[in-house]
């Protein structure tokens, strides 16, 4: 199947991918081939990650 158009995210890059989960038309750098994602579905789909695993409260 041949996508055509324009990524719906970013609306300037060609559409290479299809997400697997909304129906998406999105670029490269808009989709998650691990997941088989787009963006916003990914980050939707994975959890919050942990930004430090130190205590910021202990000294």
């Amino acid at each position: 199947m041949s996508i055509t158009g324009l990524c719906q995210i970013c609306e300037s890059r060609s559409a290479e991918h299809r997400c697997d989960n909304c129906g998406a038309l999105v670029c490269e750098v808009h989709y998650d081939a691990d997941l088989g994602l787009c963006a916003d579905c990914a980050a939707q789909a994975r959890p919050a990650r942990e930004r430090d695993e130190t205590d910021t409260y202990r000294f």
